[in-house]
């Protein structure tokens, strides 16, 4: 009986084993999807800008629908599901984000737009939380590891459908690549059942469990410093479009630049996990924020062939340090709940990429296009005061 025993056990174990990686694709997959959705909406912001003559500040609230509604509702959307699995969870916010997009495709006008833009961000409020809390759950302790390529895969999502509906739009239009990309999350929508094993549908306790985590007041600069990272981000991203338009660029151009800028984002996801482990924490959040600050400014003197070049490494700095600040979440985790910490990380960071690129496209539209920019890159610049000030909370060990 013992032996019976013993052999069924390992067979658990083994099938727990087997599905870790099929659940781990399919939470990156979800994360590519969703990360490439809101992205991707960049390549669309000239053409409503002309359809719908905005300015650049109402253009910056177009997308807040959908950001602001992501960001907002991460927390009470976590809360509101916490009984549904994960698995469920995943397949539900992919729905959601797809149908968003499938009432943006249809000719329903500006209020249609709105309309889908805030669908498609409930649907996607609800998947980084408990796409994280999929993975974290499935891995236990040795869950850093596959929370990092998790994180990477978003970037992937970031590079890819960006480019290509800036590649579609000047050939069928906005609103059928707007429908081209609502059967994508179909599709993923799709697959993820057969992905995620259903024995892991089910999760008890904090998702935070087996992760070590202290309580510390530094998660809530390391909160605010995200925040401002990401403010810094998403406001170069609002004028990037513009600026390769104003130096002769086509719609074409402005879909190879933003694949540039994400494909260098993605590599520095690697690059500054490897800087922060010689350089520590802080050393390497300065390093990175301050050449994020000396790189925007360039491109405001590049011609475009020259700007071309520098954004694969704009994109290694300016984006590669939320992986080095999401990597140091759980250390400062309040009372060891990883998973809560990630939901209040999330909601800081999205929130702020929401809200800031109002006000930066309030200064431009008051001020010039270039005084906009200068201030996403002066926000990069008093990030280094910050960080600095977070040393003390660091174990020594990720100083």
């Amino acid at each position: 009986m013992e032996i019976a025993t013993e052999g069924m056990a390992g067979e658990d174990r083994k099938g727990r084993g087997s599905a870790k990686p099929r659940t781990l694709l399919a939470a990156c997959i979800a994360h590519a999807l969703h990360d490439g959705y809101t992205d991707g909406l960049y390549a669309f912001l000239p053409i409503w800008q002309a359809q719908f003559g905005l300015s650049y500040a109402g253009l910056a609230i177009v997308r807040a629908l959908y950001y602001g509604t992501m960001g907002g509702l991460q927390l009470p959307a976590d809360h509101v599901l916490r009984r549904l699995s994960s698995r469920a969870a995943l397949i539900l916010s992919t729905l959601l984000a797809a149908a968003g997009f499938l009432v943006m495709a249809l000719p329903l006008g500006f209020a249609g737009l709105c309309l889908g833009l805030l669908v498609a961000g409930v649907g996607s409020s609800i998947q980084h939380p408990r796409g994280s809390t999929l993975v974290t759950d499935s891995y236990g302790k040795a869950s850093r590891r596959p929370l990092g390529i998790y994180n990477f895969s978003g970037d992937l999502g970031k590079a890819m459908l960006p480019a290509l509906a800036a590649v579609l739009i000047p050939l069928l239009a906005w609103r059928p690549v707007a429908g081209l990309m609502a059967l994508l999350g179909l599709a993923v929508a799709a697959v993820l059942p057969w992905l995620i094993p259903s024995k892991t549908a089910h999760i008890q306790g904090p998702v935070s469990q087996g992760i070590a985590a202290v309580g510390r007041r530094g998660f809530g600069l390391l909160t605010a410093i995200g925040a401002l990272d990401t403010a810094t981000r998403m406001g170069y991203l609002l004028f990037l479009p513009f600026l390769i338009h104003g130096r002769g660029g086509s719609s074409a151009t402005v879909g190879i630049a933003l694949a540039l800028l994400f494909i260098g984002g993605a590599f520095g996801k690697a690059t500054c996990n490897w800087l922060s482990e010689r350089l520590g924490v802080v050393g390497s959040v300065v390093a990175t924020e301050a050449s994020t600050a000396l790189l925007i400014l360039l491109t405001l003197f590049t011609p475009l062939g020259a700007t071309l070049v520098v954004l694969p490494v704009l994109g290694i700095v300016l984006n590669g340090t939320s992986s080095v600040l999401y990597g140091t979440v759980p250390e400062l985790a309040p009372r060891g709940d990883t998973g809560r910490a990630f939901a209040i990380f999330y909601t800081s960071v999205i929130g702020s990429g929401g809200f800031t690129p109002i006000l930066y496209g309030a200064i431009a539209d008051h001020s010039s296009q270039a005084v906009g920019i200068v201030a996403a890159g002066a926000t990069a610049a008093a990030i280094i005061p910050l960080v600095l000030a977070l040393r003390p909370s660091l174990q020594p060990s990720f100083e």
